[in-house]
């Protein structure tokens, strides 16, 4: 058992190392491809990538990942596309928050074992909108799981737009369970709502957690085909609005909303919080932050 819980890390880990550089590639062809609009004399952007660590109390060994992110593209302002595989015990606060979600044996053995992509893009023009994506992989001695999802997060909406996309995510879904794609959207649009502001900080999309169904080969399937769904489901949107003309209120607009993404992501996000308290490289984890954004 311990052999093929050790093979099934080590094919989801290569799974979500080989979706960020498929991601990474499509994001700078998208760049390499943008030659009109006000950013298109400027050199196309490309990723800086940099190792991260995770630090251990005691010094041991915990693992780490890469951190890729491009800035002052012609079309992406700021993206990043993160990779980590960590593990480690987990502390008390941590210990405290996995036991009230039903995770068992925390009390007993708090070892921990996690793997995902996690993946924010803010746009140069405001009339395309900002995108989150993440899926991963949990272990503990007593349990394991999948989560993950996406939300599109525009600042100037579109219908068709957001019909656009959650048509992708509502794809990959009904591939695996006609189930899935109305419980993990009706997820998203509870998960990522703003309660100090009354309002969501996007149209939504898909998210989920704890998705363990007893069938490790199913629900990793599943979470392959919701990676897979991204791109599909973004790209379209980016190459039809980024040439889109803007004015200084469109831009006004964008970063007021983006104020509105920090705060969600600084007081709420769930893989922000986890990040931070068990010592996770705290560039790596606030990746998710954008360049500039404005309070009113």
């Amino acid at each position: 058992m311990t052999d093929m819980m050790d093979d099934q890390k080590t094919r989801a880990s290569a799974w979500f190392r080989d979706l960020r550089n498929q991601i990474v590639a499509a994001f700078e062809g998208l760049e390499d491809t943008q030659t009109t609009g006000p950013f298109a004399d400027q050199p196309a952007g490309r990723f800086e990538v940099s190792e991260t660590t995770r630090s251990s109390d005691d010094g041991a060994d915990a693992g780490g990942g890469v951190m890729s992110v491009m800035r002052g593209g012609r079309v992406f302002e700021k993206v990043g596309v993160n990779i980590s595989t960590v593990y480690g015990t987990l502390g008390k606060s941590a210990q405290k928050a996995m036991a009230a979600r039903g995770v068992p044996g925390m009390e007993d053995d708090p070892r921990f074992w996690a793997s995902g992509i996690s993946l924010v893009a803010h746009m140069q023009n405001p009339h395309t909108p900002a995108v989150h994506m993440n899926t991963r992989m949990f272990w503990t001695p007593n349990a394991w799981w999948f989560g993950g999802g996406a939300d599109l997060n525009p600042c100037i909406e579109y219908a068709e737009d957001t019909t656009h996309f959650h048509g992708q995510l509502e794809a990959a879904c009904q591939r695996h369970d006609i189930s899935y794609y109305d419980k993990f959207k009706a997820w998203a649009d509870e998960y990522f709502f703003v309660p100090h502001r009354g309002r969501a900080r996007g149209v939504g999309g898909i998210f989920y957690d704890d998705l363990n169904t007893g069938d490790w080969e199913a629900d990793f399937a599943f979470t392959q085909d919701v990676g897979r769904a991204f791109l599909p489901a973004f790209v379209p949107v980016t190459e039809a609005r980024c040439d889109t003309p803007w004015t200084d209120s469109d831009k006004d607009k964008q970063l007021i909303h983006r104020g509105l993404y920090a705060e969600y992501n600084l007081v709420y996000d769930r893989g922000t919080k986890f990040g931070l308290t068990t010592g996770h490289d705290a560039n790596a984890v606030l990746m998710s932050l954008p360049p500039l954004a404005k309070w009113v």
